[in-house]
């Protein structure tokens, strides 16, 4: 198989680590390596030129995009409460996310689907104010974050989880946190769609024999991709302040697939190949 895979998207790797680093963001990111591999001729953008409908097809996407209706759920009951700073419990985890999505968040913004409603991103547990700090009765706090595609915002929403309030809301632009698993698996769904996610398709092919149809037959790691001045083509330019993803897939029971050269904007549904 070594020396069918090697023709494509790049080293299907397995055996030692390999830096990987951004080329506008020193970003660390470990893999399996490169045992055998050989860095020639791969289907990534090579072969498939990027003006071949990578724009146009990420046109289409947000031109057609349908925001679905939906509904916020009441909070839940408080169920399992943590004292002090003990780590959320399950219950608050839940709880706080679904007191801070009020319906106006909810209608006003879109996830990285297009349908209504932010992007969860995460939970964590507020630090306490100055003068709480050592108290063991303090306020349990909460910070819960979205991201909302429709302005490319970051939400931070603080909610008391004993009072079942919402306390402080703050959003910030250019802030780009972890992605999520579902940010994750979106853009290798766009990827797959592109013909620049060809040498993927043909990767998967074949170590497996089968047809590369949708994320879920891959494991997904990524990383944020920020842009700097020159060191991508023009469609990427606005990453950093758009949301934007570089890929590390791998397939289930096999290889990484190396798609390093390859960025998916998610603000704008585009794929693009980077110039090095």
């Amino acid at each position: 198989m070594r020396n069918i895979v090697h023709r494509h998207l790049g080293k299907m790797v397995a055996g030692t680590a390999i830096a990987v680093a951004g080329t506008a963001v020193m970003v660390a990111v470990t893999l399996p390596g490169t045992a055998g591999a050989d860095d020639n001729g791969t289907r990534a953008g090579q072969s498939v030129p990027q003006e071949s409908g990578a724009a146009g097809a990420g046109d289409a996407a947000a031109g057609g995009r349908a925001v679905a209706p939906g509904v916020v759920e009441a909070a839940p009951a408080e169920g399992q409460r943590g004292e002090g700073r003990d780590p959320l419990t399950d219950d608050e985890l839940e709880r706080a996310e679904k007191i801070a999505l009020s319906r106006q968040l909810f209608r006003s913004s879109e996830n990285v689907d297009g349908d209504r409603g932010p992007q969860p991103l995460g939970v964590d547990l507020a630090e306490p104010e100055a003068d709480e700090v050592g108290e063991p009765d303090a306020p349990r706090r909460a910070d819960v974050t979205f991201y909302d595609y429709r302005d490319d915002t970051l939400v931070t929403r603080t909610v008391d989880l004993g009072t079942g309030k919402v306390v402080a809301t703050g959003t910030q632009h250019g802030v780009q946190p972890p992605l999520s698993r579902a940010e994750k698996a979106e853009a290798a769904a766009l990827l797959i769609a592109d013909p620049l996610g060809s040498g993927l398709e043909a990767d998967y092919k074949d170590a497996t024999g089968k047809t590369l149809t949708s994320p879920d037959q891959l494991q997904l790691s990524g990383a944020v991709y920020r842009a700097a001045p020159g060191a991508q083509p023009a469609v990427l330019d606005k990453c950093g302040e758009h949301r934007c993803v570089r890929l590390f897939p791998k397939i289930k029971n096999g290889p990484w697939v190396d798609a390093r050269q390859l960025v998916i904007d998610l603000s704008a549904r585009k794929v693009a190949r980077l110039d090095r």
